[in-house]
């Protein structure tokens, strides 16, 4: 089984979350829930059902929402279990960074889904 995401694909969460993510919470129905969540999110934080109209965006607008989706369920592996990483080199400073890393890059792409020329652009491109 692979985590099921409208918006992102199960090997772009693996890629995103890295090497020495906690396997005991990186299992697919977690993958799936946080994915699903993202998605949630990115819909009433823009009002549109990007999820119901997935198929009417352009590439570029896809890849964008993937990226989102997958560093969100990335963060959420990677803090499932802060002590837990497969590796004993990972510290929890260097999983709180990596955490960071996708937090800038996510608020980065609010801040582009909020201004009105990304808007219109999407639309047109609907």
């Amino acid at each position: 089984m692979v985590a099921t995401s409208i918006l992102s694909t199960d090997d772009e969460m693996n890629a995103m979350a890295g090497e020495n993510v906690n396997a005991t919470g990186w299992i697919d129905a977690n993958k799936t829930a946080w994915g699903l969540q993202a998605e949630a999110f990115l819909n009433s934080f823009t009002a549109f059902d990007f999820s119901t109209n997935v198929a009417t965006l352009n590439a570029t607008t896809k890849q964008m929402l993937s990226e989102y989706v997958a560093r969100y369920t990335a963060m959420q592996g990677l803090g499932y279990n802060f002590l837990g990483t497969t590796s004993n080199t990972i510290t929890r400073i260097e999983t709180e960074d990596r955490i960071n890393v996708h937090v800038f890059r996510m608020e980065k792409i609010e801040k582009l889904l909020t201004k009105q020329t990304t808007i219109d652009w999407i639309s047109k491109a609907a």
